[in-house]
């Protein structure tokens, strides 16, 4: 057998264990919250002892904030696809249905997220790893705004795009909050399209 065939093996392995192990703590996050879970907990809600985690995580926040990146990818992915559907122009109406029709509304990672926020702000090195995170998902839309510039009339009250997608953010932020207390995601869809439409727009459906 030869080297790189074992090291193949090993790193699909090392792969397969990470990814069993944002498993596990994603369901015992969830199900405690983030500040009642200890590594034993997400070890052996995995199957797999303190040496495999700490061989794939120095810390629980180090594995949350894998667990954050895996979520804003996605949501990045999903929004960016969404927008992207519109050539220059940006039919705002359209693209806020697409967005809202796939945009992730999990409630048990907003339950995650909420803990976890509540321990970022208590711990201004973890705050500040978040922020970045959360950034990404307001470029993704900024450059997209940025891009519809010249072509497509926005308020001109949110100022420029990377306004404008704070402004897009705060309403996301908004609506999940709502939704961890209804549990109404259907109802969260709507609402978040009704605030997009009128922040992006005139709050009509007209161009």
């Amino acid at each position: 057998m030869t080297a790189k065939a074992t090291t193949g093996r090993v790193t699909r392995r090392r792969v397969r264990t990470r990814a069993n192990l944002l498993d596990a703590a994603f369901a015992v996050f969830a199900a405690k919250g983030f500040g009642r879970v200890s590594i034993e907990e997400v070890c052996e809600a995995a199957g797999y002892s303190r040496g495999a985690f700490y061989s794939n995580f120095d810390s629980l926040d180090e594995l949350f904030f894998a667990l954050y990146e895996q979520r804003a990818d996605l949501i990045a992915e999903q929004v960016t696809a969404a927008l992207a559907a519109d050539g220059p122009d940006l039919d705002v109406p359209a693209a806020v249905e697409r967005v809202t029709e796939v945009l992730l509304l999990d409630r048990d990672w907003l339950l995650v997220k909420t803990d976890f926020l509540v321990h970022a702000a208590r711990d201004p090195k973890v705050a500040r790893v978040l922020l970045e995170h959360r950034a990404r998902l307001r470029r993704a839309i900024a450059d997209r705004l940025a891009r519809a510039r010249g072509h497509t009339a926005l308020p001109a009250v949110l100022g420029d795009a990377g306004e404008a997608a704070h402004a897009v953010v705060a309403a996301y932020d908004g609506v999940t909050t709502r939704l961890l207390l209804d549990r109404d995601v259907a109802g969260a869809r709507v609402w978040l399209g009704q605030l997009l439409t009128a922040l992006l727009t005139d709050g009509s459906t007209r161009q």
